[in-house]
């Protein structure tokens, strides 16, 4: 049997870690900021750790799949090159994903390494769903589908709501909702994914602390008509609606959520509009999530830093969707670690 598995999340400000035994039980982990380079806080890891023959295996989530990668893959060179080929389409995520995978073969070069990718979870929702109106050779040269994101996330919410439901996960139909710094929805029938709120990139779909969410193409168009048109204007307009949009735009600049709430109990009124179209979006995809469930639904599950550890926003969506019927609402943590930990060990 594998020993201890090393779970590596390489992100471009911050890198988490947790190391698991045999038995799947965390020993140890921590969350670094990365203030000078990947490398040292690898190295920084690995001293923690200790004896570093023990870690059988190294997972690391990768954000962008592709296409082609659909399941956990065990990394050699030829996986890493294809990798490499799917940069473009996470930009923000994917080169510091793998240069976590660089650090450690350098590091540990006999240690075999997983790949699990956060996408894969969305593989195989129905075209109905997956695909955009636009011109089908447009979509295949610049391969635009809708991709979905943080699925480890929603997978490992939806085995915990089976088991809270005591009841076969493909026996359930399931609105899952991951709200953290990024927001997004899943609308699952017995056990697998039909529909998600994020799309080919994760700037589609819920109003997210920095991010727009969904967004009329026309906006784009008219701002570039009114005077960014550059490649350096084109990437400023990026950030606009990545970074200083959603929540952290509409509020006048808050962009932590508890600081968010004070101030809508404080009367706030950008703060409470804030929250109010947050809040509304969401229950809106639950909604739509309804109908493409026929209507059969046992629960929403929510689960990410706000919607694990925030009632307030909780409790304001379930007021707005009560009247679709009787169902449960569960929270859980979110433990993506251990899903990678347990995915990586049926494939090793």
């Amino acid at each position: 049997m594998l020993k201890n598995i090393l779970v590596i999340n390489s992100g471009s400000t911050s890198l988490k870690y947790k190391l698991y035994d045999s038995g799947n039980n965390e020993i140890q982990g921590g969350i670094f900021v990365v203030e000078n380079n990947h490398e040292d806080i690898i190295k920084k890891i690995l001293r923690e750790i200790g004896n570093v023959s023990d870690i059988k295996a190294v997972v690391h989530r990768v954000v962008h799949g592709g296409e082609e990668f659909v399941q956990p893959v065990v990394i050699d060179d030829d996986i890493l090159r294809k990798l490499e080929g799917l940069n473009k389409l996470a930009p923000l995520h994917n080169p510091f994903n793998l240069l976590g995978i660089k650090i450690i073969s350098e590091f540990l070069p006999s240690t075999e390494q997983v790949a699990v990718f956060d996408t894969a979870f969305f593989a195989d929702i129905p075209k109905k769903a997956g695909v955009y109106a636009i011109p089908d050779d447009l979509a295949y040269e610049y391969k635009i589908k809708r991709y979905g994101f943080h699925g480890i996330s929603h997978n490992y919410i939806a085995q915990e709501a089976s088991r809270e439901l005591g009841k076969p996960l493909n026996k359930l139909n399931l609105i899952t909702c991951h709200l953290g710094g990024g927001w997004s929805v899943t609308a699952i029938k017995k056990g697998k994914p039909i529909d998600t709120s994020m799309g080919y990139t994760p700037l589609e779909g819920l109003v997210m602390m920095t991010r727009a969410g969904d967004l009329g193409s026309g906006v784009v168009f008219e701002v570039l008509r009114g005077g960014l048109g550059t490649q350096n204007d084109i990437e400023s307009l990026y950030d606009i609606l990545n970074k200083n949009s959603g929540i952290k735009g509409l509020s006048g600049g808050i962009d932590d959520y508890q600081d968010l709430l004070r101030e809508v109990n404080l009367g706030n009124e950008k703060a409470k509009l804030a929250f109010s179209l947050a809040t509304y979006r969401l229950s809106k995809y639950i909604g739509a999530y309804f109908v493409a469930l026929g209507g059969k639904l046992d629960a929403v599950v929510f689960s990410g830093g706000i919607g694990a550890g925030d009632p307030m926003t909780r409790n304001e969506v379930i007021k707005n969707t009560k009247f679709l019927g009787n169902f449960k609402n569960l929270s859980f943590k979110t433990n993506e670690e251990l899903l990678m930990v347990q995915k990586a060990r049926e494939l090793l």
